[in-house]
């Protein structure tokens, strides 16, 4: 298992330097992988007791247990032309580039297994509820848009009334956030009552300290440039998309059928312009 989802697991267990340890982790794999408990403490401010006492949490028997781990998944992720961009400083990296770089990542955070097992709940839900914050609000319509063509029941939840739109969730159904730092406090503790209901979540976030991810197994991790003083919405669409055709490869036959339907009233009614 990935270091992110060791930590996800224990996330809220975590003390606040476990904390700051995780997030240096995360920033830079490299140290974790190739540096001493000393050269990891000092980039934290902490101790050598604090940092084996984060191996143990997340289930290791010691510091060179943890690193060995780390380091199966680094040497494959130095190779990646994605890090070796990433190695350069941000200010230097054009915003094309980081843009690019970001939308290379969702394909990394859902390949096709991944996608698959994030689509399965979606596709048999009863109903399926979608939630976001403000910066990720065009993942979650361009996600609505395209479930809402292959399945029936689809629908977006407005921060102004989700007590009374989540009233009727049950197990049956199923809910995707959509949401990244900073987390907005509606998307937060209303998947968090959706999850206390028995609802699945499906999280599409920015890492393993998310707030979301410790409420589900079923999540994925984006990352999220920033394009002048806003994050872009490009990541978060494109993840959106590829959810959307994994729902329909589970769905077969049911979303072809769904869409010859919708074909034929869009004909009938003379929905697409035509000269």
């Amino acid at each position: 298992m990935v270091i992110e989802h060791l930590i996800a697991k224990v996330g809220t267990r975590l003390t606040p330097t476990e904390r700051r340890i995780a997030e240096t982790v995360i920033a830079d794999p490299t140290l974790l992988a190739f540096g001493s408990v000393s050269d990891l403490a000092e980039r934290v401010g902490t101790s050598r007791p604090s940092i084996v006492r984060f191996a143990t949490k997340l289930g290791f028997s010691g510091y060179p247990d943890l690193q060995s781990h780390a380091r199966e998944g680094v040497s494959e992720q130095l190779s990646r032309p994605t890090e070796r961009i990433r190695s350069h400083q941000r200010d230097a990296i054009p915003v094309r580039t980081d843009i690019a770089d970001a939308l290379e990542h969702v394909f990394e955070a859902l390949p096709a297994e991944k996608a698959a097992s994030l689509a399965a709940p979606i596709a048999g839900a009863r109903h399926v509820w979608v939630l976001s914050g403000e910066t990720s609000r065009a993942g979650a319509y361009a996600l609505q848009s395209g479930l809402s063509m292959v399945r029936p029941a689809v629908q977006i939840v407005s921060e102004h009334a989700v007590g009374r739109e989540l009233s009727s969730a049950t197990p049956e159904d199923a809910a995707v956030v959509f949401d990244f730092a900073r987390y907005r406090r509606h998307a937060i503790t209303a998947t968090r009552t959706l999850a206390a209901m028995g609802v699945p979540i499906i999280a599409i976030t920015d890492g393993p300290l998310s707030p979301l991810a410790t409420l589900t197994p079923h999540w994925c991790a984006l990352r999220i440039p920033a394009v002048g003083p806003f994050d872009s919405s490009v990541p978060a669409v494109a993840a959106a998309e590829l959810l959307v055709a994994a729902v329909v490869e589970k769905l077969g036959d049911t979303a072809r059928d769904r869409l010859d339907r919708l074909e034929h009233l869009w004909q009938t009614t003379g929905t697409f312009f035509s000269e």
